[in-house]
């Protein structure tokens, strides 16, 4: 049997673009993609924290060190630039290999810089 696992999280990221005339996607600073092992066109969710939406779309890798997050297409009437999102990855694993499995998670401060990076959740309330 396999189940399907959060491979990555960008957490806290905050949008700086929405753009609703693009063909669509999700486009992402490399280098944070890099970090958490995400990859261009790769499936994603989008949590905002602002309004409570999800969506799934693809990512499109944005310029290195840029921290880009521009929601484009018709998920930029989702977003707002300034709101506060999650991007989450999934993948499917083998049942016997969840015990001990870790994703990567990356904590961002307001500016979209790693504060922290993990291989667990954290179970507590990040401020």
């Amino acid at each position: 049997m396999y189940r399907y696992m959060m491979k990555a999280k960008l957490h806290k990221a905050t949008v700086t673009e929405a753009n609703l005339h693009y063909v669509g996607s999700i486009t992402i600073d490399e280098d944070l993609l890099d970090a958490v092992d995400l990859v261009e066109n790769e499936k994603v969710q989008v949590v905002n924290n602002n309004n409570g939406e999800r969506l799934e779309t693809y990512i499109i890798a944005g310029e290195r060190g840029s921290g880009v997050f521009c929601l484009n297409g018709a998920a930029a009437r989702l977003v707002q630039p300034g709101d506060v999102i999650i991007v989450i990855g999934y993948t499917m694993i083998e049942q016997t290999e969840c015990k001990g499995y870790q994703p990567k998670v990356a904590i961002l401060d307001e500016s979209n810089k790693i504060i922290e990076l993990t291989g667990t959740e954290p179970a507590h309330t990040i401020k």
